[in-house]
C-alpha cells in the first residue's frame, strides 16, 4: 500500500484507539463489584482502582516491545530470502510512515545503549505519579470534561520549556495560554453545575442560556458548589488539571533526552512501560502493606487483594482491562506514526476531534448530560491551543509584530494515553 494512502488509515486508528482509551476506562469506573443489589443507589460502590488502570497502562505501552521485534523478524527475514540488506534509515523516514516510530535520530547524537536506558525511568516516574491523579479525577467526572481538562497541559509545556529548555515565547502564545486556563476553568464550573447524569436537561436556546447564565452568577453557583457531587467533581478537574504538571515534565524530560541521546521511538515508550510497571507494582505492593492491608485502608485504592479480586470476578473488568492495554499499545504506534507523518497543525485537529467524539459518544450513552457552558469552555480551549501553535491567527496581529516561533519540542511528545 502506498505511503500517501497509509496516512489516513494510521490516523483513523490513531482517533479510534485514543477515543476507545478514554471511553473504556470510564467504562470500568462504572462498573459496580459490591452491594449491587441494594436499591439506594448511593449504597453500590463501584470500581475505583487508579493504580490498576495505571498499571495497565504500562503493560500496554509493554505490547511496543512485540512491534519492535515484529518488524525485526519479518526485516531479518526479507533480507536472507530476498538477498539484500535493509533499507537505511533516511529511506524508511521518506518512504513509509508506519515504519517512522523504529528510525532514531542519529545526527550528532549519543546511542542510548546499556546503562543509559536507565534515564528513561525518570519520565516513568513522572507518568506514574500523572496517570494515577487522571485516574482519579476521571472518577469524579464525566469523560469529555476529563478529555477537556487535559488540554491545560499545553500551560505546562510552554511554561517548563522556557524555565528548562530555553525556549522563547512571545506574547501572543503567552494570551493564548491565559485562554487556555480560562477554558480549563470554565470546563470545570460547567462540571460542578450539573455534576450528575440524571441533573435536569439544560436550555437549548441561547436566551435560555443567558438567562440560566445569570442566574448561576448571583446565586445558583454557591448553592450547587456546596453538594458532595459538585465538590466532587471540582476536585476530580483539580486533580486532572495537576496531573499536567507531571505530563509536562514527563515531556520536556522526554525532550531533553531524545535531544542527546539516539533512540527509536518506540522503543522508548516500551521502555518506559518497563520501567514503570515495576514501579508501580513495587509502589503498590508497599502501599498495600503500609494502608491497604488495614482496616482504614480496606476497599481503598491500595487494597491490592480487593483489586485482584475485583478484576478476577468481573467479566466486565477483565475484558475492559485487556482492550485498554491494547488501546493504549495501538495509540503509542497509530500516535507516533501520525505526529512523524504530518504537520503539528493536523495533529492538534486530530486531538481536537478525538475530544470531540469521547464527548458525543458520552451523551449517546447517557454518561452525562449537554451543557453549553462546557461549549464555551471547549471552544476557548481548541482556540488557545490552535492560537499557541500558530494554526490560527491572533485578532490584534495587524497591531503587533508577529514572529513565528519555534516548535517548543521539536522532538515532538510522545502522548501516551
Amino acid at each position: 500500500m502506498a505511503p500517501k494512502i497509509m496516512i489516513p488509515v494510521l490516523v483513523t486508528m490513531m482517533l479510534l484507539t485514543g477515543v476507545c482509551n478514554t471511553l473504556l476506562t470510564k467504562y470500568q469506573d462504572l462498573q459496580c463489584v459490591r452491594n449491587c443489589d441494594a436499591t439506594d443507589p448511593k449504597q453500590r460502590h463501584t470500581f475505583e482502582q487508579p493504580v490498576v488502570q495505571t498499571a495497565q497502562m504500562f503493560i500496554g505501552e509493554m505490547g511496543c516491545w512485540l512491534v519492535v521485534a515484529g518488524f525485526a523478524i519479518v526485516n531479518r527475514f526479507t533480507s536472507r530470502s530476498r538477498g539484500y540488506s535493509p533499507i537505511a534509515s533516511d529511506g524508511l523516514q521518506e518512504q513509509n510512515p508506519i515504519l517512522k516510530p523504529l528510525v532514531a535520530k542519529e545526527e550528532e547524537r549519543v546511542p542510548m545503549r546499556g546503562s543509559r536506558v536507565l534515564l528513561l525511568a525518570l519520565p516513568s516516574c513522572c507518568d506514574i505519579t500523572g496517570t494515577t491523579l487522571m485516574n482519579v479525577g476521571l472518577l469524579y467526572v464525566a469523560a469529555s470534561i476529563y478529555q477537556m481538562t487535559r488540554g491545560a497541559l499545553v500551560l505546562f509545556v510552554g511554561v517548563f520549556s522556557v524555565i528548562f529548555l530555553r525556549r522563547r515565547l512571545f506574547g501572543y502564545q503567552w494570551s493564548a495560554l491565559v485562554i487556555v486556563v480560562l477554558g480549563v476553568g470554565i470546563v470545570g464550573l460547567a462540571g460542578a453545575i450539573a455534576p450528575n447524569p440524571q441533573a435536569k436537561p439544560e436550555p437549548r436556546s441561547m436566551v435560555e442560556t443567558a438567562i440560566l447564565l445569570a442566574r448561576v452568577a448571583t446565586d445558583q453557583v454557591k448553592a450547587t458548589a456546596q453538594t458532595p457531587e459538585a465538590l466532587q467533581t471540582i476536585i476530580g478537574v483539580l486533580m486532572i488539571a495537576g496531573a499536567q504538571i507531571f505530563t509536562a515534565t514527563q515531556f520536556v524530560l522526554e525532550e531533553w533526552l531524545l535531544e542527546k541521546y539516539a533512540i527509536e521511538p518506540l522503543k522508548v515508550v516500551g521502555w518506559e512501560g518497563v520501567f514503570g510497571f515495576i514501579v508501580t507494582m513495587l509502589g503498590f505492593a508497599v502501599l498495600h502493606w503500609t494502608i491497604g492491608s488495614t482496616e482504614q485502608g480496606r476497599y481503598g485504592y491500595f487494597d491490592a487483594v480487593e483489586a485482584w479480586r475485583q478484576v478476577t470476578t468481573y467479566r466486565a473488568i477483565a475484558v475492559s482491562s485487556v482492550l485498554i492495554m491494547i488501546s493504549i499499545g495501538g495509540f503509542n504506534f497509530f500516535g507516533l506514526s501520525v505526529t512523524r507523518s504530518i504537520s503539528a497543525t493536523s495533529r492538534s485537529t486530530i486531538d481536537t476531534c478525538r475530544t470531540l467524539f469521547i464527548w458525543i459518544v458520552s451523551l449517546a450513552l447517557h454518561w452525562e448530560t449537554f451543557k453549553w457552558l462546557q461549549i464555551v469552555g471547549f471552544v476557548l480551549l481548541v482556540y488557545g491551543t490552535f492560537l499557541f501553535n500558530d494554526i490560527v491567527g491572533h485578532p490584534f496581529r495587524a497591531c503587533v509584530r508577529r514572529q513565528r516561533a519555534a516548535p517548543l519540542l521539536a522532538e515532538n511528545p510522545i502522548e501516551h494515553m
